[in-house]
Formats: C-alpha cells, structure tokens, sequence
C-alpha cells in the first residue's frame, strides 16, 4: 500500500507543477540551463502595485537594508579598502543568503542570475574568489522592484537600464551630471574599468562595467547614496557636490575626485506622497 502511496504522491505533484529534487536546479533534466518563462518574481505588493512608486519607497528600502548590513559608510577611495574573500559581510552565513535575496526577487525567472547567492552560482556551487559575480546591479534592480516599479529594466548590469535610459525608456530618463541636480530617489553612475572615463554623451553605447548608487538624502554641497556590493556590502558613501547641487560644473569634470560620476537617473516618479 505505500508504494502505491508514494506513487500517487508523484503524480499528483507532477500534475501540480511541482518539482522534484532532481530537476530543482535550472538545467537538471538536459544538462543545461532550462529556465522558466520571463516573469517578475517580487512580491504581489510591488508587482500589482499595492501603493504607486514613489520617492519615498525607494529611499526607505535601500535605507532599511543598509541598516540590515550594519550602516556601513564606505567613503574611502576606490581600491583603499580591500577586504579577503572570506571576510566579505557577502559571503557570511545570514548575507550571501540576503544577496540572494536580491537575485531571486530583482531578476526575472528565465535569468541564470537570479538563481545566485552572495556565496554560490546557479548550482548552488561557491564562486571562484575571482569577483566575476558582482551584485550592485542586482540589488538596485531590487530596490526598484520592490518600491513597485513595474517599468525598470531590472538587468545583473547597470549599462542596461542607463541605456534604457538614454533612449527614453523603462520609465526613465538620463541626465548630463553638470546640469541636473540629483534629488532623493535619483540615481548617479560611474563608469569602471575600462569605462572608467565614461561621458554622457557616449550614451547610449553597448555593454559597460559600471555602478550605480541611489541618492537618500541631498543637502548644501553634498548628497548621501546607499549602493550594493560596496566593500562586500549595502554601503552609503557622502558624495560631494556643487553650490547649485550638480555633480560637476558646467562643461567640468565632477568635484568628487574618487568616482567619475557621468549621469543622472530619474525614475518617473509620480507626485510625492508626503
């Protein structure tokens, strides 16, 4: 009677969708990667949205994880604090889990990505310590997700929702950093890498190594931005900028002599709600 019972159990779940053990890694049953349909996977609050998007809500989810993280400030220069792999805040027990988080609800299902982890690839097997699974993209990518834009173009790449932004899509716009002040809710870019010179005016332009932070606060001469994969973590950095509030002066090179800061995202937000 119970193999007849553990058989009955099997055909219901496959008759219900469920997944076996063996097939519940993307690609178990061919050999390689079977991913689901493109669907958003975050929530029914912010996939509806229960409330519209708003400043507000962004800027509350990326303070509410950089407080989840320990209030990390990270206002060094690039490269002035390197940490080992193994004592990366991502790759400790509880927040390789929290980057997964990330993944799992800022990508779309037929994504490789958003089957990472802080610590593991789509196998559930630990990264090489070679830094080639950055996750900044992945947790903007949740933020805006989670506030409930259902228009961002959630990417493991900043270049893909900038350039979405260059051309007007993906419900935002892109804006020269010497002429538009950046507010709460907005976003600041720098190019990395080879892209470290990156300008406004190459946008848009194919795939890039960049960063992007979100702004949570603006006052005279300074903004403060939260952003991810900052020194292994949620990471808030002060970020200097112009009596009129721009990143750069007119036709000059930004004033924050650490990151070259080429552009200003705007989310279309609706009227705030405070």
């Amino acid at each position: 009677m119970r193999p007849l019972l553990a058989g009955t159990c099997l055909l219901l779940l496959a008759a219900c969708g469920g997944r076996s053990p063996a097939s519940s890694r993307p690609g178990a049953a061919a050999g390689g990667l079977q991913l689901a349909a493109s669907q958003p996977r975050a929530p029914d609050f912010a996939t509806r949205p229960y409330a519209p998007l708003s400043r507000e809500a962004v800027i509350a989810i990326a303070l509410r994880e950089w407080r989840a993280w320990g209030m990390h400030v990270a206002d060094e220069p690039p490269g002035a604090f390197v940490l080992a792999t193994e004592q990366r805040p991502d790759r400790q027990t509880g927040m390789w889990q929290r980057v997964g988080e990330y993944w799992w609800l800022g990508q779309d299902a037929s994504r490789t990505a958003s089957y990472w982890t802080g610590l593991h690839d789509e196998w559930g097997n630990p990264f090489p310590d070679n830094g080639a699974h950055p996750w900044s993209a992945a947790f903007i990518s949740y933020v805006m997700r989670t506030a409930g834009d259902v228009t961002f173009p959630t990417s493991p790449l900043h270049a893909d929702y900038i350039n979405a932004a260059a051309r007007g899509q993906g419900g935002l716009t892109a804006e020269p950093p010497d002429t538009t002040p950046p507010g709460p809710g907005d976003l600041i870019c720098t190019g990395r890498g080879a892209a470290q010179a990156m300008q406004f005016r190459n946008l848009p332009t194919g795939a890039f190594s960049s960063h992007c932070d979100i702004v949570v606060a603006a006052s005279p001469g300074q903004l403060q931005v939260i952003g991810g994969n900052v020194q292994g973590s949620v990471s808030l950095k002060h970020v200097p900028v112009t009596d009129t509030g721009t990143l750069a002066p007119p036709g000059g090179r930004p004033v924050d002599d650490r990151y070259d800061w080429f552009v200003v995202l705007r989310p279309n937000y609706p009227a705030s709600l405070s």
